[in-house]
């Protein structure tokens, strides 16, 4: 286990309703070029004889304390759950001076993130194991099963980015461009005003909206702002890859896809063409619904949970 002695506090960041996973810690570990990542690892409440281990990759601008509802949920189903900040968002370290900015070197930064955190957690996470990703973490989920770099028996994916909306696809040569100059770390979108509950584009549920918002209010360090154009590089590098017939070649284990009606971030499309080429594929379209499916409304959520149950029987886990 890593030194923990130059490593940042071990406390979770709490509000009033959102009690972190029965037995929760907060674990700290070297990432790539010696960067302190943060995951959250909470037991299965039943120590003698564990379901498995669900892991969380959550989205871009989003942290460990937004999934305690998730973590609280998937132990009650006999899991314990480890989830990820990370690298450039959440509490684990930043990569720019400007820490606000969301950016990352490449895909591969996230994608040993999650490898190595996983690998120095082994002897923690009882299997067989779950990948639950949602939206960008959909993208490092798939891209480091495709290639071998995790083990999982299934996954789970909400809303995931496997396409972008074709505004940013127009950008590729600006993006170039942008990266070759010594660009990357300036934003490619300036940030704009607040966001309210009635401009917002991900969820139809005030209270889960508000959550994201008060837990930013009690420690205004895990707030990351629009992208920069080393973000977007990077993630139109690793979409490539899954246009590509091998890179899916490998992925065998069930699948489950919950893609939002309402969708206004990622590419709905790319889910449909990506599930076709996939041998054990479940995708399912939640009515209503906006890109944070487990952020939103209880009818909403409850449709994913339906489909997660549904993949665990399917895996015969």
């Amino acid at each position: 286990m890593t030194d923990t002695s130059d490593l940042p506090d071990e406390s979770f960041v709490l509000i009033p309703g959102n009690p972190p996973p029965q037995g929760a810690e907060i674990v700290w570990f070297k990432g790539s070029a010696g960067r302190n990542l943060r995951a959250c690892v909470a037991p299965a409440l039943s120590k003698s004889d564990p379901r498995g281990t669900v892991i969380v990759c959550p989205g871009r601008t989003e942290f460990i304390e937004k999934y305690f509802e998730v973590g609280r949920e998937l132990q009650a189903m006999g899991f314990a759950v480890v989830i990820l900040d990370w690298p450039g968002q959440g509490l684990s370290e930043r990569l720019l001076d400007d820490t606000k900015k969301g950016h990352i070197d490449r895909f591969e930064t996230f994608m040993g993130a999650l490898a190595r955190g996983l690998e120095q957690l082994e002897d923690r996470l009882p299997r067989p194991h779950v990948s639950l990703a949602h939206s960008m973490g959909g993208a490092i989920a798939l891209a480091t099963i495709s290639q071998g770099l995790v083990k999982v028996d299934a996954a789970a994916f909400c809303a995931p980015m496997w396409g972008l909306k074709s505004r940013f696809l127009g950008m590729r040569y600006l993006v170039w461009a942008m990266r070759a100059t010594g660009r990357a770390g300036d934003y490619a979108i300036q940030p704009g005003p607040p966001e309210t509950f009635e401009t917002n584009i991900v969820t139809h549920d005030k209270k889960h909206w508000q959550m994201q918002r008060d837990l930013i209010e009690a420690r205004p360090d895990l707030e990351l702002g629009p992208v920069t154009w080393g973000w977007l590089g990077a993630s139109l590098n690793i979409l490539d890859t899954f246009t590509k017939p091998k890179t899916l070649a490998q992925v065998t284990i069930p699948v489950f896809v919950a893609s939002a009606e309402e969708e206004q971030l990622v590419d709905n499309a790319a889910h449909e063409k990506i599930c076709a080429r996939l041998p054990d594929c479940e995708h399912v379209v939640v009515e209503g619904a906006m890109h944070e499916i487990l952020m939103e409304t209880e009818d909403r959520r409850k449709e994913f949970w339906e489909g997660f149950q549904r993949l665990l029987q399917r895996a015969r886990i």
